[in-house]
């Protein structure tokens, strides 16, 4: 089949080509990102994706894959390429606590879905992140000392793989789709665990800048006897006149009585400026922060991953935040423990099974300046780099970030070849950096 005939298979009020509405068809969640593809593809259907597939791979052209475009790197969209919009399949259905997810499905249309019947899912920290790929790159959120990483909770997958076959995942392409990124074939649907919880307690308090050696020191000590129903967030941050502060966001998913008391601890780190404690459900904490970075800006983002908040550390994070002259920027530092842990490192393809701290270095730009290319993010990296675990976050790599994707998946990385050469020997699907054949 060639690729004017594969196209033709697909409805041509799905396949846009140029004009404005490429454009649109094109953006994705970082501004910054200004990629033209050679023609975007609304799919509503398994058969859309597949047919797809055989188009770009007759016509010789890149492709990419846009599931919920909440994408920084620009990895949704190749130049010149054919992009495989999945935003039309946004499908979520709950039965006997699972959720079937259809690709294009955001974090926030399984949590509504789950919402109703008193359930929630293991998703990331802002409602409108595409479910699929948070799951296929780990999934840090506010649940993940309970219920593990999405990844954990991902149960079975229908994917369309680079020769245009539609499987159900054997257990060893499952096992790579369990955190070894977008790199197998499109997930047109996916089965994810839901957990009975209807309710949370979320906290925020904030800090002045000069206690924010007292506070991440103190906050690093609190967390290690942190249970699992507690999972929280650290933040270095600007406020609208450029001033640095410090925001803690602790959630806790078990009983709301031990909560209060665990979540109060927290106002003790420091002299707070504000200190909230609330009931709200995991829908409405999963929105909180939706606002934050919104749709559009210009950002520029890197990632590393360090053991624990001790003292060595806490002065390189105040040291590269200072750092970042008038830029805004922000820090957010993502704990990892509980059960997250306690799942073998060679259950998943996701590469860190030891409790750590992600932190995600983040600048927004200016709308004449470009932030894919800007100094901070790397500059901060740098600073944390001798104090940092090999790898990094494979859903926040960037496609430069070559000496990190290395180690990303620890001993794993052998074994996530295996199933890339099996399932795409020839490279098609280039989203996530994996690291090439030493």
């Amino acid at each position: 089949m060639t690729g004017r005939a594969a196209l033709s298979r697909i409805d041509p009020d799905r396949i846009i080509t140029g004009g404005p509405e490429l454009d649109a068809a094109a953006a994705v969640w970082n501004g910054a990102v200004t990629h033209r593809p050679a023609l975007v593809v609304r799919c509503e259907t398994t058969e859309d994706v597949r047919s797809a597939i055989r188009a770009a791979r007759e016509c010789g052209l890149p492709l990419s894959v846009r599931g919920g475009g909440h994408d920084w790197a620009g990895r949704a969209v190749r130049p010149g390429g054919l992009v495989i919009d999945l935003t039309r399949m946004r499908q979520v259905s709950v039965h006997d606590g699972v959720a079937t997810v259809a690709g294009g499905a955001t974090s926030g249309d399984v949590a509504v879905a789950a919402d109703r019947h008193g359930l929630t899912a293991a998703t990331g920290t802002v409602s409108s992140v595409g479910m699929i790929g948070l799951t296929l790159g780990g999934g840090y959120g506010p649940l993940n000392g309970r219920f593990g990483l999405a990844a954990d909770n991902l149960l079975s997958a229908e994917v369309v793989l680079a020769d245009g076959r539609v499987v159900r995942a054997d257990p060893e392409l499952l096992w790579a789709l369990r955190g070894g990124g977008g790199n197998f074939g499109v997930v047109t649907s996916a089965e994810i665990a839901l957990h009975p919880v209807s309710e949370v307690l979320a906290g925020s308090f904030t800090f002045p800048w000069e206690q924010a050696g007292q506070v991440l020191h103190g906050y690093g000590e609190l967390l290690d006897r942190a249970p699992d129903a507690l999972t929280s967030m650290i933040s270095l941050i600007c406020t609208p006149d450029g001033s640095p502060m410090i925001v803690v966001a602790p959630t806790w998913s078990g009983s709301l009585a031990e909560g209060r008391a665990a979540l109060g601890e927290f106002a003790g780190l420091g002299t707070p400026l504000t200190a909230a404690v609330s009931a709200k459900s995991p829908l409405d904490k999963l929105r909180e922060f939706d606002g934050a970075f919104p749709a559009g800006d210009r950002y520029a983002i890197r990632t590393r991953n360090v053991p624990d908040l001790k003292p060595d550390v806490v002065s390189a994070l105040i040291e590269a935040y200072a750092a970042r002259g008038a830029s805004a920027a922000f820090i957010n530092i993502h704990h990892f423990h509980g059960a997250s842990t306690r799942t073998a490192i060679e259950s998943s393809a996701f590469g860190i099974r030891r409790e750590h701290f992600m932190v995600e270095l983040i600048e927004l730009g200016s709308p004449d300046s470009d932030p894919l290319a800007v100094a901070w993010p790397q500059q901060a990296g740098a600073t944390l780099a001798p104090h940092a675990l090999p790898g990094g976050y494979p859903n926040l790599l960037g496609p430069d970030d070559q000496e990190q994707a290395a180690a990303a998946y620890g001993p794993n990385t052998a074994r996530l070849r295996a199933v890339k050469a099996r399932v795409d020997p020839d490279g098609v699907f280039t989203a996530t950096p994996l690291p090439a054949a030493g």
